[in-house]
């Protein structure tokens, strides 16, 4: 496999074609730590000047705020030497009482309000308040955002996947067949929407997050099948959300939260392997999803340069063959999992 930054993998039957690795803009919205506007320049100059030329972000991600940081970044650089895609599933409002507004997660994010909506008129009006914070014109791929999430929207969720199906997503074939933009695409949080919420829809790639790491391959079928009907996959999380870039520790992170201990010891026997064969955590973390062959790109995201420059030298690492036959031997990955 090829892990050249500069080489490009195309995107089902479109004319997108992304490279190995993108970089993932969660953290410029403050996701668990503020992250102010010159740590985010200083961070994306960090890809920038690393070669990376695909940025994934989101109106979720700050309530606005990380496609604010990534667009004031991205109005400097050619347009034509850049990928950019965000996601459309939430509209953001001015909030009644903005003083009194709670940001929920997004504690160092912007002031405003959600309001959930996969309709014709909610994902057009979504892409063009994501064109107008992003200050750019063109977007290359839009992402149906965090409809698999079942409980996020209750009693919701029957009739917002009817309003998708019936009227959402003719306003992305219509964009993609104006040229607006390239691929559509849909994020994917828990195994079983592979087989059941993206089957209702034609996409071009799924994002698959946490069910596609070094530490969960049930995504495996679902994703066989995307291939069968020449549908990509971006992996959204190869660190698991943190685990695996930072090793177990009491605040390692999985699942977005505090990693339990059966997953903790899980980690450590990764690591004893790694530690055989001279191979680092991280650079196992990155490389082993793009040995699949559906998988055109990976996006794990970076809250400094430093972080961004270790990606980077991560994609690059040589891990010798031996050392995933050794990991599907001792029934840490899935011996029908791609390596190679």
């Amino acid at each position: 496999m090829s892990l050249d930054l500069s080489s490009r993998r195309q995107v089902g039957a479109t004319q997108l074609a992304l490279p190995p690795m993108g970089f993932g803009a969660a953290h410029l919205g403050g996701m668990y730590n503020r992250l102010d506007g010159v740590a985010a320049r200083e961070t994306l100059q960090a890809a920038w000047n690393g070669g990376i030329r695909h940025y994934d972000t989101a109106p979720y991600y700050g309530l606005g705020l990380s496609e604010h940081r990534l667009g004031d970044f991205l109005l400097d650089q050619p347009r034509d030497q850049f990928l950019i895609t965000t996601k459309v599933g939430r509209v953001l409002h001015r909030p009644a009482d903005p003083k009194a507004f709670d940001r929920g997660a997004w504690t160092y994010g912007l002031n405003f309000e959600i309001e959930w909506n996969y309709t014709y008129d909610g994902f057009m009006r979504a892409y063009e308040q994501s064109l107008i914070r992003l200050g750019l014109d063109t977007i290359d791929a839009l992402i149906i955002h965090d409809l698999d999430v079942v409980a996020a929207h209750g009693e919701h969720h029957a009739g917002r996947l009817k309003d998708l199906m019936e009227s959402g997503v003719k306003a992305l074939e219509e964009l993609k067949r104006n040229g607006q933009i390239k691929a559509i695409g849909m994020g994917l949080n828990v195994t079983e929407a592979l087989e059941t919420i993206a089957t209702r829809v034609d996409i071009d790639f799924g994002i698959v997050a946490m069910p596609y790491t070094l530490l969960d391959q049930s995504s495996l079928q679902g994703m066989q099948r995307f291939a069968e009907r020449g549908v990509s996959v971006i992996v959204g999380a190869p660190y698991a959300s943190g685990i695996l870039a930072t090793g177990p520790g009491p605040n390692a992170r999985y699942r977005y939260g505090i990693a339990s201990d059966e997953i903790q010891e899980r980690v450590r026997r990764i690591q004893a392997v790694c530690a055989r064969y001279g191979v680092s955590l991280q650079a196992a973390a990155l490389q082993f999803p793009l040995a699949h062959p559906a998988v055109v790109s990976i996006i794990p995201g970076g809250a400094c340069p430093s972080e961004v420059a270790s990606n980077i030298d991560f994609l690059k690492e040589t891990i010798p063959a031996a050392f995933w036959v050794e990991l599907k031997g001792a029934g840490l990955i899935d011996p029908d999992a791609p390596t190679a």
